[in-house]
């Protein structure tokens, strides 16, 4: 296992640290009852020491929408995303499908470079919150979302889907919480548009335990619809 040091991506900076180059650096926690997280250490079973909540479920699934309920902005059908790009990032990468592992924690991407979207939730463009987890590193590699955190509000996210049509979605805000403090009904409950989350992990890299300390997520929503 190698270390050295390397440079904390902008936007969640906080001093110059000494990273562990390891497989597995992005895992996401996801605890019904607890904060979910994404843990950045090879571990197929998250133990509470490392400062996550231990799994029990998958997140919550969005609420369905109720008979009359509003919703506000454009709206598409159900189908899965093929690829995401982010402009100001300058990310372009595929799309792989994440379930749950048999111990209620997200399954998760197997590159730096793939991005995963959960199953268990929406879409992205449909109704609900979509969401897509991805890297900070992986295997001493930058990871897709190494730069996540320096995203601002009005970036552009486009989204391809298999249908051939695409979600281009604008982003709300961005956000950097404690993994004990994951905002996990801001993040997985019911919205009345088609919203999407962007995942990875942030803040300062523990030696202790090999994780990074924070979470860092953006929000969007669906701002134009793009037919097939």
């Amino acid at each position: 296992m190698d270390t050295g040091d390397t440079v904390v991506p902008a936007g969640h900076r906080r001093g110059r640290l000494t990273l562990l180059a390891v497989a597995g650096i992005l895992i996401l926690t996801a605890v019904v009852t607890g904060a979910a997280a994404l843990n950045d250490r090879e571990s197929n079973s998250p133990r509470p020491s490392t400062g996550a909540a231990a799994p029990a479920a998958g997140p919550p699934a969005a609420a369905a929408q109720r008979p009359g309920e509003l919703t506000w902005g454009p709206l598409m059908a159900s189908s899965p995303p093929v690829r995401v790009s982010i402009p100001s990032l300058k990310v372009a990468s595929a799309t792989i499908p994440l379930g749950l592992q048999a111990d209620g924690s997200m399954q998760v991407p197997d590159s730096a470079t793939e991005v995963g979207w959960f199953t268990k939730a929406p879409p992205p463009g449909a109704l609900g919150p979509a969401v897509l987890a991805g890297h900070v590193n992986w295997k001493g590699k930058r990871g897709v979302f190494f730069e996540l955190g320096t995203m601002r509000a009005g970036d552009a996210i486009s989204v391809a889907r298999a249908d051939g049509s695409t979600a281009m979605f604008t982003v709300t805000k961005v956000q950097q919480h404690p993994k004990d403090r994951f905002p996990t009904d801001e993040v997985y409950g019911a919205t009345d548009h088609a919203a999407l989350r962007l995942i990875t992990c942030g803040g300062e890299f523990d030696d202790a335990t090999q994780h990074y300390r924070d979470n860092v997520i953006v929000y969007a929503r669906l701002a134009h619809a793009h037919p097939a």
